[in-house]
């Protein structure tokens, strides 16, 4: 079959992890952009791409690339495409625009100028149109314009991929399903331990743990992609790639969701269900103020709230619970906890080990690994076969030149300063200077220490006459008494005869 470009856009944050993910599965010349990974492959490619990824939103075929400095040279470019190989009379189309450019402003404009082209070519070659539907349309086309760089592309997933089709309900603000799946991912965790989210909400992070763990593919969920309603469209293909189930593993684990909101426990528990997990999963009604020391060897990847409904004295105090229940239940294991308020994670008190930045909508968040030990860092490097001089220069980054033997600097004793006796004042130098009182006589010009601090006497209102002034009104001329006077009397100069 044959090879042609492709594009995976994704969460900005996730790119290493999808490049990972096409690799795995034999995509050709990958390369990372932002929030979005190329790659080359056939057909097939194409159709494993939409149904075995888990942290893609979606996948685009490129049709054209082209330079245009206005509308107008779009609309050419695009009218120039030989459509009736891409697109039937008969199917219904829309047309999505991205754009990054001074010469173009309103995506919207972009789009419809593509339209345009478009139904004026069948127009005139077939004396036909398509039909435009913005609502599941057979051909979906993308165009991104950066600058004056546009491509055209096929949208081969339609819906955007994260939405997999399990999820039954939802509680307030979800987490992505490609944002919880990539999180997991980038932990490492594969099934090898048990996995606990104790604050899981609808379930979404341990519905993507047990597809991962089980390597199933979540693609198997959704019902159509819009690659289904293509020309050339292989449904045997396709059919083939769905029905393959020969990489899909066993668990032998267990994954813990736990959650203190009767309504999110039952929704997770319908979501569950329909993701065909429920005996890899446990779901408990159990606030995080119980968490207790699992029994075997576990891991913690959680999002906590962080949204402006909780108040910020409550944010801070479920931050406090949650580093004291590590640090006190959850000793010799790994946590991963999501937020984006930097207070937030100074009040779990706990130093971690990673910091990786991700974005949770239009949310600069960071997702931070905690390694939980018993006892002092430095002691627990130790136990991992690190030497504390190790992690030292490690941390500062310092190397002694070559040829000169470093010799650490020697520790010398500490000598606190002898307290100061009342009334003792004493200079840098340690020598004693005289003590010089403020001259207590109160200060001329009418400073602030003329007047008891305090006391405070609001100006009276004066009358002139018969109007009451109050002490912001101005007299129209100084020494006046409010009524506008000239500086002299006006005369008219008088005429001499003959002028």
């Amino acid at each position: 079959m044959e090879s042609f470009q492709m594009i995976a856009k994704t969460f900005q944050g996730l790119e290493e992890v999808l490049a990972q993910e096409l690799t795995a599965l034999g995509a050709n010349d990958i390369e990372i952009g932002r929030r979005m990974v190329s790659f080359s492959g056939d057909k097939e490619m194409m159709y494993k791409a939409n149904f075995c990824l888990r942290t893609a939103i979606r996948i685009l075929k490129p049709i054209k690339n082209f330079t245009a400095k206005n509308a107008d040279e779009v609309y050419e470019q695009i009218k120039a495409i030989s459509w009736e190989n891409i697109l039937d009379v008969e199917k219904t189309f829309a047309v999505d625009a991205v754009v990054f450019s001074e010469e173009f402003r309103h995506s919207k404009f972009v789009s419809y100028k593509v339209k345009d082209a478009i139904v004026d070519y069948f127009r005139e070659k077939f004396n036909k149109r398509p039909s435009v539907r913005i609502n599941r349309p057979d051909v979906l086309l993308n165009i991104h314009i950066a600058q004056t760089t546009c491509t055209l592309s096929l949208d081969s997933s339609g819906e955007s991929l994260h939405r997999r089709g399990y999820r039954q309900e939802a509680v307030e603000a979800p987490l992505n399903e490609v944002l919880a799946a990539g999180m997991i991912l980038m932990t490492g965790w594969k099934g090898e331990c048990d996995l606990i989210d104790p604050m899981c909400g609808s379930g979404t992070i341990p519905i993507e743990a047990a597809l991962i763990a089980r390597n199933i593919a979540p693609g198997v969920f959704r019902k159509e992609f819009a690659f289904e309603k293509w020309n050339d469209f292989d449904q045997d293909l396709f059919d083939t790639i769905y029905n393959d189930d020969s990489q899909e593993c066993e668990f032998t684990h267990k994954i813990y969701g736990y959650d203190n909101n009767p309504q999110a426990n039952e929704i997770a528990t319908h979501n569950i269900k329909a993701a065909g997990v429920s005996k890899d999963i446990v779901l408990k009604l159990q606030p995080f103020q119980q968490f207790e020391q699992p029994a075997e060897k576990s891991m913690i990847i959680t999002n906590p709230p962080y949204g402006e409904r909780i108040s910020t004295n409550n944010l801070l105090g479920l931050y406090q619970m949650i580093g004291e229940r590590l640090k006190h239940a959850f000793t010799g294991n790994t946590a991963w906890v999501l937020s984006y308020r930097e207070e937030c994670f100074d009040q779990i008190g706990l130093k971690p080990t990673a910091k990786i930045p991700l974005f949770n909508g239009a949310l600069e968040c960071e997702f931070r690994k905690y390694e939980i030990f018993d006892g002092k860092y430095k002691e627990f490097k130790k136990q991992e076969g690190e030497s504390e001089e190790g992690e030292d220069s490690k941390e500062s980054g310092f190397k002694p030149k070559e040829g000169r033997e470093f010799r650490p600097r020697e520790s010398r004793e500490f000598r606190p300063r002898e307290p100061r006796k009342p009334g003792e004042f004493r200079s840098r130098d340690d020598k004693p200077r005289e003590f010089r009182p403020r001259d207590s006589k109160p200060r001329e010009f009418g400073s602030r220490e003329d007047r008891p601090r305090g006391e405070f006497k609001p100006r009276e209102f004066r009358k002139d006459g018969d109007r009451e002034r109050k002490p912001f009104d101005r007299e129209r001329r100084p020494g006046g008494n409010g009524e506008f006077k000239p500086k002299r009397e006006f005369k008219p100069r008088k005429r001499e005869e003959g002028e």
